[in-house]
């Protein structure tokens, strides 16, 4: 098949494909659940359309150009069209679409914040710390952000190793996290519900791994939650006292259990990790069996995290430490 011909071959079989890509957006990012997101899905759909329309166009005047009449085929080659449709055309129709979009309410500025989050992308998770209106902290938790519904939320987005950025789509808004530098994001949910998110900058070798859950909560569950968060953990029960045992001889160096002599940074803050709804930034679900398997075999599971594999461990052992983590709600 010559150049030409192949070349217009593939032409028409990328607009065959433009109504599965469209669908497979649309199921990937979900409904809007925000006003950012729903601002942010129109401008999509306007630069989306746009972009369909002027291929479908290019693809028509490239097939005349190419099997067209040679009278066709003069006209299209004549200086005037080509000024008209490759400079002038894309010059006005981008010009067009830019002040469109930065005219969009979704890049004005959001509501003043009534809850301040500090979200900080780790090596692959995500620490999440709750602050107060004097920027001290309440309280910190890991991968889950909870929010309550209807309410302007500030996001202190922060990274201490690469650049990660932080995506809800549901929720509207991609921000960067960049090392030595502070963004922030306004977020609010306007019903309850749990919105996925994830890092959308490679980062790594686990990048695909280090993904988040925002859980908006009617008001009053918010502040249930909030006030269960702040509690330090309860007294473990004498059935868990082996694996609290082993915890705090080997894990207490990196993580914090509040209320215990644990108090690590390096790792998740693990004071409440029992109500947590997934393991390792949502690689597995939050049950014995799976933090048993998490402390086994996190380097076959995640490779390269900062989690050593503590394979050398009797099953009674990981039972044991496995069920201690469980109970902590």
């Amino acid at each position: 098949m010559p150049g030409a011909a192949r070349f217009v071959v593939l032409f028409a079989w990328s607009i065959s494909m433009w109504p599965s890509f469209a669908r497979a957006q649309l199921s990937r990012e979900g409904q809007p659940a925000s006003e950012t997101a729903m601002q942010t899905a129109a401008i999509n759909e306007v630069l989306f359309t746009g972009a369909a329309i002027i291929f479908a166009a290019m693809v028509v005047l490239v097939a005349l150009a190419v099997f067209g009449p040679s009278q066709m085929r003069r006209r299209l080659a004549r200086p005037a069209l080509i000024h008209v449709a490759g400079i002038a055309f894309p010059v006005l129709v981008l010009t067009m679409l830019l002040v469109y979009t930065l005219s969009s309410p979704a890049m004005k500025q959001g509501p003043v914040a009534k809850l301040r989050v500090e979200v900080t992308g780790e090596v692959w998770w995500w620490r999440v710390r709750y602050l107060d209106d004097s920027g001290s902290l309440w309280f910190e938790t890991a991968n889950e952000i909870h929010i309550p519904a209807g309410v302007p939320v500030e996001l202190v987005l922060k990274s201490d190793n690469v650049i990660h950025s932080f995506w809800a789509p549901e929720l509207g808004g991609k921000l960067d996290m960049i090392p030595g530098h502070v963004n922030r994001m306004t977020m609010q949910a306007r019903e309850p519900g749990v919105y996925e998110g994830l890092c959308a900058e490679y980062c790594g070798a686990q990048h695909a791994k280090m993904r988040f859950s925002i859980h908006a909560l009617a008001p009053e569950a918010f502040d249930a939650w909030m006030a269960a968060q702040r509690r330090p953990t309860i007294e473990t029960a004498r059935a868990l006292q082996p694996g609290k045992r082993l915890f705090m001889q080997t894990c207490s160096m990196c993580h914090t259990v509040r209320g215990t002599p644990a108090a690590g940074t390096s790792g998740p803050d693990l004071t409440h990790v029992g109500s947590r709804a997934t393991l390792a930034a949502g690689t597995l679900p939050n049950n014995v069996g799976a933090l048993a398997g998490w402390i086994a075999a996190s380097q076959h599971i995640k490779p390269g995290n900062p989690m050593p594999s503590f394979d050398q461990w009797s099953g009674e052992e990981l039972r044991a430490v496995a069920t201690y983590l469980e109970s902590l709600k």
